[in-house]
C-alpha cells in the first residue's frame, strides 16, 4: 500500500472486530466517508472463537438497573451509552438483520445457529451495505494528532475545526489521514488474534492515562494432577470457596456458584472465570486453595441421608455405581466418581454394605469440600478478556469520545471496565462501538 497522505477520511476506525465494525457501519450510515482498518487478513478473528466458536451475544437483560451493575466500578459512567444501545437495541439490530438468538442459562443468549459465524456475517453485510472501505493486513504502528502541515500538536484543543487531523501511519510506510478516529483494537487476550496492546502504547502517546493491563476472566491452573482425568466434565451447578493461607474468604452468594469445566490443566467455566481475577490477586499475597462442592444444593445433613438411605437401599452394588446417582438430576460422571473414590481411598468395586461407616463420612465431606490447590492462572492465550486500559474518566460516554484529544473515539477492550462472563463483555461492544459510530 502506498502513501495516502493526500486522501482525507470522515473518520478511520481502527479494529475490525466486534465494536470496530459496529462503529464503522454506523458511522458510515451517517453518511460519514469510512475507512476501517484491521491488522489480520480477515475480519472479526477473536469474534468467531468467542464462546467457544457459538458467540454469547449479550445478556438478556434490558433494564439497565440489572444489567449496569454487572460492571462494577464502572456502573456510574455507562448509563448514557447503555440508555442510546443497550441489550434490547442489540437485539433489535440483529433479529431486523434475520439473526434470531436462543436463551441458556443466566440469560446468556446465543444465535440460534449456534455459530458465531452468523454474528459476523451480520455484521460484514452491515459494513458493506453502508459503504465502509476495509483495508485488511493493515497493521497501525502509530497515531498522531497533527496540525495540517503535519507538524505534531504540544496542546490538544477543544475542537477538531482548528486544521488538525489524524494522521496514522501503517507498519509498511503507508501514511492515512482523518478528521476523526475510533480505536477498536481491544486488549491483550488471545493475542494469537491480533489484541496485543497495541492500542494502549497509542493512547499512552496521545496522553491518555493506562490502569495496568492484566486478565480478568481466565482458567486456573492446579497443583492437583487428579484433575487431567476429569478434563471435559462439565457441573451445570457447583460452589466454590476460596481460601488464603487457610483462612475463608469473604465472597458474595451469587459469586460463588455456577457452571464449572475441568480442563487439563485445572478449572475454567463462568464460575471460576468469574473469581479469576481474585484469585490471582489472592495468589501474589500467599497460598490459595479452593473448597468444591460438587452438590450444592444439599446442606451437609441432607446430604448424608441421602447417601446412606442410597447404600443401604443397592447394598449389593459397587459403590463406583452407586456414588454417581445421588441426585439424579444432577448425576456425577464416572470420572469424577473415580476421583472421589481414589481421594477417600476407597476400593470401587467395594459393595455397599462393606462401605465404613468412616468411610461414607469422608464421601461426604469430600462431595461437599473437595479441597483444590491453585497453582497459577492461565496466560494471554486462554483470557477471555484483559482488565486494564484507558480510564473511564478520561472519556465522555455520552459520545465515546476522549476528554483528552477531541476527536478521538474508544470503544472496547480497549476501556478499563471490568465485567464477567456471560455476554457481558460483547454487551460492551456493542454498545460503545455503535454510540462512537454515532458521533464521530
Amino acid at each position: 500500500m502506498k502513501s495516502e497522505t493526500g486522501q482525507m477520511w470522515d473518520v478511520i476506525v481502527i479494529g475490525g472486530g466486534p465494536a470496530g465494525l459496529l462503529a464503522a457501519g454506523r458511522a458510515a450510515e451517517r453518511g460519514k466517508k469510512v475507512l476501517l482498518l484491521e491488522k489480520n487478513a480477515t475480519l472479526g478473528k477473536k469474534l468467531l472463537i468467542t464462546g467457544g466458536g457459538r458467540c454469547n451475544v449479550t445478556n438478556n437483560k434490558t433494564d439497565l438497573r440489572t444489567l449496569l451493575p454487572k460492571y462494577g466500578a464502572s456502573e456510574p459512567f455507562l448509563y448514557s451509552a447503555f440508555s442510546q444501545f443497550g441489550v434490547a437495541e442489540t437485539l433489535s439490530f440483529f433479529r431486523a438483520r434475520g439473526m434470531e438468538v436462543k436463551e441458556e442459562n443466566d440469560g446468556r443468549l446465543f444465535p440460534t445457529s449456534e455459530r458465531a459465524q452468523s454474528v459476523l456475517d451480520v455484521l460484514t453485510h452491515y459494513i458493506e451495505e453502508q459503504g465502509v472501505t476495509v483495508h485488511t493486513n493493515a497493521a497501525v504502528a502509530s497515531i498522531t494528532y497533527d496540525d495540517a502541515d503535519g507538524e505534531v500538536s504540544s496542546v490538544i484543543s477543544n475542537t477538531v475545526a482548528d486544521g488538525r487531523v489524524f494522521r496514522i501511519t501503517l507498519q509498511d510506510g503507508t501514511t492515512l489521514q482523518s478528521k476523526s478516529c475510533v480505536v477498536a483494537v481491544g486488549g491483550t487476550s488471545h493475542p494469537e488474534t491480533g489484541s496485543t496492546g497495541d492500542g494502549f502504547a497509542w493512547m499512552c502517546a496521545l496522553g491518555h492515562t493506562i490502569k495496568d493491563n492484566t486478565f480478568s476472566l481466565v482458567p486456573v491452573a492446579l497443583q492437583d494432577s487428579w484433575v487431567a482425568a476429569c478434563a471435559g466434565i462439565t457441573l451445570p451447578d457447583a460452589k466454590l470457596s476460596i481460601y488464603l493461607d487457610g483462612v475463608k474468604q469473604p465472597l458474595q452468594k451469587q459469586q460463588q456458584r455456577g457452571k464449572l469445566l475441568f480442563t487439563h490443566m485445572g478449572i475454567s467455566g463462568p464460575l471460576v472465570l468469574n473469581l479469576s481475577k481474585y484469585i490471582g490477586s489472592l495468589l501474589e499475597q500467599g497460598e490459595v486453595t479452593l473448597a468444591l462442592d460438587l452438590l450444592p444444593t444439599l446442606d451437609p445433613g441432607a446430604l448424608k441421608a441421602r447417601v446412606q438411605e442410597l447404600l443401604i437401599g443397592e447394598s449389593n452394588k459397587q459403590i463406583k455405581n452407586t456414588l454417581g446417582d445421588i441426585v439424579p438430576e444432577q448425576p456425577l460422571p464416572k470420572s469424577l466418581v473415580a476421583a472421589l473414590l481414589n481421594l477417600a481411598n476407597i476400593d470401587g468395586d467395594t459393595p455397599n454394605h462393606s462401605v465404613r461407616s468412616e468411610q461414607r463420612a469422608l464421601l461426604v465431606s469430600l462431595l461437599k469440600h473437595i479441597p483444590l490447590h491453585v497453582s497459577h492462572l492461565l496466560g494471554a492465550d486462554k483470557a477471555i478478556v484483559s482488565s486494564g486500559g484507558v480510564i473511564p474518566n478520561e472519556v465522555d460516554f455520552k459520545t465515546m469520545q476522549s476528554r483528552v484529544v477531541p476527536g478521538l473515539y474508544l470503544a472496547g477492550d480497549l476501556l478499563d471496565i471490568d465485567r464477567p462472563s456471560g455476554g457481558y463483555s460483547l454487551q460492551l461492544c456493542w454498545t460503545t462501538g455503535f454510540v462512537a459510530g454515532s458521533h464521530c
